[in-house]
């Protein structure tokens, strides 16, 4: 079963779906409707959102809305929404490439939103489809540009696993996505929008794992540091639009966030970082255990993350 894909919208009109989720938090909400009645069919507009910096300043400014139907039970809520010198092309949603699974196993990764800076076509440009995006260094653009991303090295490893047996899922592709150290998205924002860096598809090898060689993103207004990704069936389904399995984010330890933030390079996020809490983001705060990786390392060797994604498999 699959359902429609959360938009983004500014922070005064987030909605029904937003003010249920805000208060109860997506998964209180859903057993609330659970146990209303089964059968129960209560439809909101739904908005999600992300903000980011301008690449080298700590400058937002507010997202153009873009409203859209979705269903209460299945809804993510959002930060404050925005991305850096105004609208990206294609509006101010959050969708992904494809259609997203249903989210209502309770064994499985949550489903978030995709935020307003997903790369993959749903909200102006497609990563997806150039040559070159299969990759597991993502530091670098690809194609025509040449752009290097600069920070404290960065290696995270997801393993895609049955939600339901546990059993790894081989073949599975995943798409992951972040920040730049100074707070922007590559194609999208001030500065780095002709680049295409820290965007990259893996494909799960025999255990279920992806791994990705990356920098440590920033922490930019309005939201937890964090890494978007995707989960596809397949590598085709992950390059050619396919239907989405999920769509989360991995939440970045406060230990080592304070670590990196105090190092050269990521002063904008110092502030940021002290003004935010995992309580009290817009995505993070009803349940973050499990998306909250095991991380080691240091700021002069580099850090690395492993993260369990269990998902809903076919």
């Amino acid at each position: 079963m699959t359902t429609d894909h959360h938009h983004d919208d500014d922070r005064l009109d987030r909605g029904l779906a937003y003010d249920l989720g805000h208060l109860m938090g997506r998964r209180r909400a859903l057993a609330l409707f659970a146990g209303a009645g089964a059968g129960l069919a209560l439809v909101a507009c739904g908005s999600d959102g992300d903000s980011a910096s301008s690449a080298g300043s700590s400058t937002t400014t507010s997202a153009s809305t873009d409203s859209s139907t979705t269903s209460v039970a299945s809804s993510s809520t959002g930060g404050p929404g925005g991305p850096p010198g105004g609208a990206p092309p294609g509006g101010g949603g959050g969708m992904g490439g494809g259609e997203t699974a249903s989210s209502s196993d309770p064994d499985a990764i949550p489903n978030e939103t995709a935020g307003p800076y997903p790369g993959d076509g749903s909200n102006g440009p497609d990563i997806l489809t150039e040559s070159g995006v299969v990759r597991s260094d993502i530091t670098r653009s690809i194609g025509d540009a040449s752009g290097v991303a600069e920070g404290v090295p960065f290696t995270f490893t997801f393993t895609v696993t049955d939600s339901d047996t546990g059993d790894p899922l081989p073949g599975y592709a995943v798409y992951a996505w972040h920040c730049t150290r100074e707070g922007g998205y590559s194609m999208y924002s001030e500065g780095v929008e002709d680049e295409n860096f820290l965007r990259g598809v893996q494909e799960a090898d025999d255990d279920g794992t992806v791994t990705f060689q990356s920098i440590f993103p920033a922490c930019y207004d309005g939201r937890w540091p964090h890494v978007h990704f995707e989960v596809y069936e397949s590598l085709d389904g992950a390059t050619s639009s396919g239907a989405i399995t999920a769509t989360s984010q991995m939440a970045l330890p406060e230990d080592v966030c304070d670590e990196v933030y105090a190092s050269e390079g990521y002063e904008d996020s110092v502030g940021t970082f002290a003004n935010v809490s995992l309580d009290t983001d817009g995505i993070f705060s009803d349940g973050y255990e499990t998306q909250l990786p095991e991380m080691s390392g240091s700021v002069a060797q580099g850090y690395t993350a492993t993260l369990t994604v269990p998902v809903t498999a076919a």
